[in-house]
């Protein structure tokens, strides 16, 4: 008996829905006031943090559209004035009424599950007041963290409305103007919109980054049942879907009418499955990998619709550079290097510390600094003696070849002797040049702290003109921490 694909997919809606629920009655449990005073504090901070930062960026956005429209209209009048003025027209009017309906809409928008989840949950703490028992000037943070929340979620309403903007404008001037020698301007108004885009879904991305004093205050938050109750009927998903609640909720009961329970599917599968005969088994889990494609089908049109990247239209020829979007903060990579020298006549063996700093231009290139401390070992291991060998100034660059391989080079000074005084170091003819080239290779990690090893193998082509001549042949071991 061949099993419908249908009902297994309502087995397996039922199986989720049911999963992570606890129906048994119990105590809540002890809601600490420091963590939830910690909660309140740092979600009104993001909030206000990511509001800003998502307004700076949607003026940007907009007034860069403007010029390079701008741009494009003096352009175009000198070709064909009939054909500027029925293209563009009045820009800056435009524009004016694109700025007077964003400051005028009030609509739901987009769902973002994280702000949600910041949202209502601050709204359950400010009708459940005994959980702020020993918060200082509770009703106060609470009404100032839901304000924020409430604009950071405007904000991103707005964000949505400027991208549907973009994306129509964009489309009529293609229309209009692909045929006029814009390809190079149209180009350019399509990284601005894909670059605006990605850095919406960015700031989507930061508010799912729970610290620990959110996580905790989550986590406590929702073992109690009077939370998930208010999740299932407050929520902004709860607006836009019957979410299972209580089965003794006449409402719930209402919406659950007439539906299969999931014991009543188990028995028609098993039913099924015993009349099937010896192949039943096999059709079960063809069946089954069916409901499964259809589920997973599901799931991508929610996540489209929910904020995806499914609006972002890669200009033609155009490799993104995923740096671009992230803060300044984000793009460094902090990092330490071991390097190790033999002894010769001059110097005995040293350890080379370093620590850096790069900055990441794009995926495949880095410019850096750092500075190392030399540490001189003895003349070998019958003679260990710990000293203090000097110092370095280090600038580097790194390209990416391929994979994991990558080009390096940088410049180096080394100080090379005991340093007894600040003044020594002004002396520029004591320090010795390094020129370095070679190659890198990145090794993934999976360590709370280092997240690569970097082994490099470089020459240094200034070491022959160095008095003393120091090895021209360098082996670093490096790990970056971020």
């Amino acid at each position: 008996m061949k099993i419908r694909p249908q009902l297994l997919v309502l087995f397996l809606v039922a199986s989720i829905s049911t999963q992570g629920q606890d129906n048994k009655p119990g105590e809540n449990p002890i809601v600490r006031s420091k963590v939830v005073d910690q909660y309140i504090d740092k979600t009104s901070a993001k909030a206000g943090k990511l509001e800003e930062k998502l307004d700076r960026k949607s003026r940007k956005a907009l007034d860069q559209m403007q010029r390079l429209e701008t741009k494009m209209q003096k352009k175009l009048s000198q070709i064909d004035s009939t054909k500027e003025k029925e293209v563009f027209g009045n820009l800056k009017e435009k524009y004016a009424s694109l700025e007077q309906r964003l400051n005028q809409s009030d609509k739901l928008g987009k769902y973002i599950p994280s702000l949600d989840t910041l949202g209502s949950s601050l709204k359950f703490l400010n009708q459940d007041l005994p959980l702020l028992t020993g918060v200082k000037e509770a009703k106060e943070k609470l009404t100032q963290a839901l304000d924020k929340v409430s604009a950071l979620k405007k904000q991103f309403n707005r964000a949505e409305d400027i991208k549907t903007f973009i994306r129509e404008r964009r489309q009529y001037l293609r229309e209009q103007l692909s045929q006029l020698g814009f390809a190079k301007d149209l180009k350019k108004l399509n990284k601005e919109a894909y670059y605006y885009s990605q850095q919406v879904n960015e700031y989507k991305e930061l508010l799912k980054d729970h610290k620990k004093a959110e996580k905790k205050a989550l986590e406590l938050l929702s073992k109690t049942k009077p939370f998930r109750d208010f999740m299932r009927k407050n929520s902004q998903l709860a607006s836009l879907f019957r979410l299972p609640g209580d089965p003794n909720d006449p409402v719930t009961q209402a919406s659950l009418a007439g539906l299969q329970t999931r014991a009543q599917v188990n028995g028609l599968i098993q039913q099924s499955l015993a009349a099937g005969g010896a192949g039943a088994q096999a059709q079960f889990q063809q069946n089954i990998q069916q409901a499964q494609s259809q589920l997973n089908q599901l799931k991508n049109k929610v996540s489209q619709l929910g904020g995806g990247s499914s609006d972002l239209e890669m200009p033609e020829g155009f490799k993104p550079n995923n740096q671009k979007t992230k803060s300044f903060f984000n793009r460094l990579e902090l990092g330490t290097n071991i390097q190790s020298q033999k002894s010769n006549g001059f110097f005995p063996v040293t350890t080379d510390l370093g620590l850096t700093v790069g900055y990441k231009l794009n995926d495949k290139s880095i410019l850096g600094v750092g500075a190392s401390y030399k540490m001189g070992l003895g003349k070998d291991i019958r003679h260990i003696n710990v000293t203090h060998q000097g110092i370095g100034l280090r600038s580097f660059a790194d390209w990416k070849i391929k994979g994991s391989f990558w080009l390096s080079g940088g410049y180096e000074m080394n100080y090379r002797s005991e340093i007894r005084s600040i003044d020594v170091l002004k002396d520029y003819s004591a320090w010795q040049q390094s020129g370095l080239v070679g190659v890198s290779k990145v090794i993934s990690l999976r360590t709370k702290f280092f997240k690569n090893t970097k082994v490099q193998l470089l020459w240094d082509f200034l070491s022959y003109q160095q008095i003393p001549k120091s090895q021209p042949i360098v082996f670093r071991i490096g790990y970056s921490i971020k």
